[in-house]
Order: structure tokens, then sequence, then C-alpha cells
């Protein structure tokens, strides 16, 4: 067994594909948000905010409460660089993850500073290749849960600037990673199995940002969130199905692993438009620190393979994202949204990973709201990703020296749908 295929595996801790935006990045932090392209640095809407540039949050006019859910349905196929010949797609299991977001914002409605919390799940992704697919030896499954929560204070300087900042804490993060060993059981003819399943340590982190809104017509907004190192410390690995022997269980020793992998800082700049009191325009460039990634190591409590150790090049790259959105109040109670975004990959050609088969990627969105009453309201929004086909190639593979990795054509198409409720005060 090569060591570098399970170490494939571990990428999936916070690699797994991201349905929402580059490397394992996701930005379906706010419904109204998510209805128009994912901007929100530039303006102003609503208690999320607090996510998307804390500094605005002193601007919005209302005190509110919001919940909102997503499903990520995704349709992933691929095709071994054998089969290309021979025309053989592999589609993968459909796959569907709930990606929600929590906000309370508080404050006097006439005073210059608002206070809330927020609680989202910036990373959490499922993928399963299915049973006995080209690449079982590097993975299998993956099933990645977390959940961040950030108290967010934001005060406004003067009627036309505003600052914020948030402390984000990592409270939640769990994973669960599988793969098939190359070593045959001769009892039933099947090969062996790898799980890893461990918990993340909390982390602490912050999200800063600063609003300013010259005229009515305009408005501009900067935000920085900070790299958060993402520790599993003791997790579990479980072998299965290997076949009865003392030299394969000396091979296959360990209990427990160790690994540590950067959740990387990201730049914001939006700027907002209203051309008139019912329409609002927004764009922004997002760009991400992901050079941070450079490899990704294990460490484990007892031999794999006769060795404790070992680690598996990444050399992600720095990347941009641009978001471009906007809304129009039809009515007192209904107000309609659309969308797109273009998003670089961070992940370089030869370094492609199963469970991080990132391309760029185009997306379009759609949404509404309506309000039923003076305080409550429903957000409705859909998004439809659509991964460029990424081909990496057997000689890309073995040219960087990362032959432990599956030579092939990925191509991904997803639809996001969500929901949410806010009650304003």
């Amino acid at each position: 067994m090569n060591l570098k295929n399970l170490l494939l595996a571990g990428g999936a801790l916070l690699g797994a594909t991201a349905a929402q935006a580059g490397g394992f990045q996701v930005t379906l932090a706010g419904q109204k948000n998510n209805g128009m392209g994912g901007v929100g640095t530039g303006l102003a809407l609503d208690q999320a905010s607090m996510f998307y540039n804390p500094g605005a949050l002193a601007m919005v006019r209302e005190r509110g409460v919001q919940i909102g859910v997503n499903a990520t349905m995704a349709r992933q196929v691929f095709r071994a660089e054998a089969a290309q010949y021979y025309n053989t797609d592999r589609q993968l299991d459909n796959t569907v993850t709930t990606p929600f977001n929590l906000y309370a914002g508080f404050g006097p409605q006439e005073g210059k500073w608002k206070a809330g919390i927020a609680v989202y799940t910036p990373f959490g992704s499922k993928l399963d290749y299915g049973y006995n697919w080209e690449g079982r030896f590097a993975l299998t499954e993956i099933d990645l849960k977390s959940v961040f929560v950030q108290p967010t204070v934001s005060y406004a300087i003067t009627d036309k600037l505003s600052v914020g900042a948030g402390l984000v804490v990592f409270a939640l993060g769990s994973v669960n990673l599988q793969r098939d060993i190359p070593v045959q059981n001769n009892t039933n003819g099947q090969y062996g199995h790898i799980e890893l399943d461990g918990k993340a340590d909390q982390k602490l982190g912050f999200n800063a940002g600063v609003y300013f809104k010259p005229t009515d017509k305009l408005s501009v907004g900067v935000s920085y969130r900070s790299k958060i190192d993402a520790t599993v410390k003791g997790g579990d690995v479980t072998f299965s199905n290997l076949p009865n022997s003392e030299v394969i269980a000396s091979r296959f020793a360990a209990s427990k692993f160790d690994v540590t992998i950067p959740l990387p800082a990201t730049t914001n700049l939006g700027i907002g438009f209203m051309p008139s009191e019912k329409l609002t325009l927004g764009l922004d460039v997002n760009y991400t620190q992901w050079s941070a990634y450079k490899q990704l190591e294990f460490t484990f409590d007892q031999p794999v393979n006769g060795s404790n150790t070992s680690s598996s090049v990444r050399d992600y790259k720095d990347s941009f994202t641009f978001r471009v959105g906007g809304q129009y109040q039809v009515t007192d109670g209904l107000t309609v949204r659309a969308g797109g975004s273009y998003d670089l990959s961070p992940v370089k050609d030869g370094y492609v990973t199963p469970e991080t088969p990132d391309a760029n990627r185009i997306g379009g969105t759609v949404g509404l709201s309506y309000k039923f009453g003076e305080h409550f309201g429903v957000d409705l929004s859909t998004q439809f990703v659509s991964l460029q086909k990424r081909t990496q190639t057997q000689a890309e593979l073995v040219a960087n020296g990362n032959t432990d990795r599956v030579a092939g054509t990925y191509k991904t198409q997803i639809v996001i749908p969500g929901i949410g409720l806010n009650y304003t005060f």
C-alpha cells in the first residue's frame, strides 16, 4: 500500500467537493445574498452582514432574527483516462448536504451601534464514489460537518461610515473518510478497508470590516476573515476486512491520527449601487489566500505500512471569485433577485484529487422575498453551479510526482435551493 493513498482521504477534512465556492470554501451564509450571486460586502441588507461585512451591521435599519437552510444536490461524473476511448462514464451516487445559517441582531433602533451573534456552516460536504470505482484505493466516501459561531459588534462612526468585528469560533467539526486498501482478504475475496473518523479542536479567528456610504446611491465595503487552522488530534483509525495475519496486523497497527489543515484567509471588496429606491445592485471581489495550503501531513500513533508519518503535496494557489447581483422591490411585500459568479479554482493542473475534483466554476442565482405583514418574511433562493470539465492526465501526475492520484476527467453540476425565515422588530 502507498501511504500517499491514505493522504488523499485526509484532504476531505476540508476539501470535499464544495458546491458553493472554489476549493473547500462555502458561501451560503445569507438567503438574500444567495439569490444575488453571493454579493454582500458592499451592502447592508440584513443581519447576514455579520458574515459578509461586520462593518455594515450598524447600518442595517431593523433588528431581527433569521434562520436559513440550503440543500446542495450534486450530479458528478468521472471518466477514467483508460476508459476515454470507450465512452464509459461513472456517475457518482447522488449526495445532498444541508448547510444552514442563523443570525440574531440587536441594538437601539436609532443608536450608533448594533450587536449580534451568527451561526453558520462554512465547510460541509458529502461525496460517495460508490462501490468498486477506479480510484477506490484513494477514496470511497466523505462526510464532513462543521459549525462556526461568531459574536459581532458594529459601530457607526458617522452616518456614512461604520466599522465592525466578530470573534469567529470554530465550534464543531467532524469528518468521516473511507477508502479501500489494496490488500485482498482470502476468505471473501474483498479488499481491505480503512475508515478515518475524528473531531476537530475548537479554534478562534476573526472577521472584521469597514462600510462606507458616501451618497444615497453608492456604498463601498471591505472585509477580512482570518485564517484558522483546523486540527484533528487523536482521530480514530479503523481497519476492516483485512486478512487474519500477524504480518498484515503489524503493517496496519495505527489506531489514532493527527492532522492540521489551514482554512485560508479571505479579503473581500464590495460595491453597492442604488439607482432608485426599488433597485439595488452589488459587485463583490473575493481574494482567498489558498497558497497557505502547501501540503497535507498525517501523524499516526502506530505504523501504517512501516511509517508513522507521511505527507502529500497540495500546493494550492491564491485565487479570485467575482460576483454580481441585484434585487428589485416589485411591491411592498415582494422583492425579486438574480445574480451570477465566476470562481477561479486554486487547484493546479496535476494536483487534482478525488476528494477535491475542483475546477473553475460558473454560477447563476435567482431568489425572492415576501413579507407577511410588518415583521415576518420568507426568503427563497436557488443557485445553479457548473464546474468546468477538468481532465487530469497520467503524464501530468507523473511530472508532478503525484502518482497516488487518479487520472481521468471530472464533471460536476449542482443545484442549491434554499429557504429562510426572518422576523424583524
